[in-house]
């Protein structure tokens, strides 16, 4: 199951106690103050794993705790510091604190990581002339967990234009293909590899957008997030009409949804697809198309695997 937001607790641990002690011996009976101070609570840090594609642990454990540093002894010994507690989640997460809605981190790197939650200092010991104290608590916070998919490409259109059949024959992913709009629900990833492995690139097969995307229609401003990264945009097109759509106007809507969404998103350099060119009228469309829309279209067959190499090939070119 492909999660790509999560809401979590974490609280840093308390810092140990001080110690209050007193050294005597023969010599010395009034007492020499020797308490040593508490050991730091663990702090609470999040790390980018790249072996993580989706947030789904998060769904049922949710809550991470610090350990307390340990107490401070006599003879002026420090209490140990409490072990960090690691929060291991996909690349690509943003980390956003729930009370503020302000961004701590973007992990985006593989190891990259952020503490999201300070221990406690640890108590003084009264080895310093003073009371002992206790150790202060840790920083404690309620945090959301956004995941932004990392891909060169991202394949965006409306619903049940082609786009899982294209990724499935050109890349090494595996959707769900079938004949109805919505088939994909979450975004899938896919690698097509290049001649001994040069040219590689990632490529997101993103779910259908629809009219009123950019302002969360069919979960539209769920899906549009994940194409943020991406470098170039693949714009797939049914210009057969099959759904009874016309495909000047899928262009044209999506376009808009895009710009709504964000300008930085519609500004990305995109490609154009006109997928489906086996089946009747999608000639006349297309010719339609190109007078209209005045840009480069490169005809495809996803189904009968025709047009893909040259396509794959200009994606190359425009990475």
């Amino acid at each position: 199951m492909f999660i790509d937001s999560a809401k979590i607790y974490v609280r840093g641990g308390r810092g140990g106690k001080g110690c209050s002690s007193l050294y005597r011996d023969k010599y010395t009976r009034r007492g020499i103050p020797d308490g040593g101070r508490g050991g730091k609570g663990a702090d609470i840090i999040i790390k980018a794993d790249r072996n993580l594609h989706t947030l789904l642990d998060f769904q049922y454990n949710r809550h991470f705790f610090g350990l307390k540093g340990g107490n401070g002894s006599s003879k002026n010994k420090k209490g140990k510091n409490a072990p960090s507690v690691i929060i291991r989640v996909p690349c690509g997460t943003v980390i956003k604190d729930a009370k503020t809605d302000c961004v701590l981190r973007d992990l985006d790197k593989d190891q990259e990581e952020v503490i999201a939650a300070y221990g406690g200092c640890g108590g003084l010991g009264n080895h310093h002339g003073k009371v002992a104290t206790d150790g202060s608590p840790g920083e404690e916070k309620e945090l959301i967990l956004d995941l932004k998919l990392i891909a060169d490409v991202g394949v965006v259109g409306f619903p049940n234009v082609g786009k899982s059949t294209l990724i499935s024959n050109i890349s090494n992913a595996h959707p769900k293909i079938a004949a109805y709009p919505f088939t994909t629900k979450s975004p899938v990833l896919g690698v097509v590899t290049g001649t001994g492995g040069d040219g590689s690139f990632v490529i997101a097969d993103i779910p259908g957008l629809i009219e009123g995307s950019s302002l969360g229609k069919g979960l539209g401003d769920k899906f549009l997030r994940h194409i943020e990264r991406t470098k170039i945009l693949l714009h797939l097109i049914d210009m057969s009409g099959s759904e009874a759509r016309d495909p000047v106007e899928d262009y044209r809507t999506i376009n808009k949804e895009l710009k709504n969404y964000s300008k930085e998103v519609c500004k990305k350099s995109q490609i154009i697809a006109a997928n489906k060119m086996d089946l009747e009228g999608a000639s006349e469309n297309l010719e339609r198309f190109k007078k209209l829309i005045k840009k480069k279209v490169y005809p495809i067959s996803a189904l009968k695997k025709e047009g893909l190499e040259e396509l794959i090939e200009t994606i190359r070119k425009r990475l």
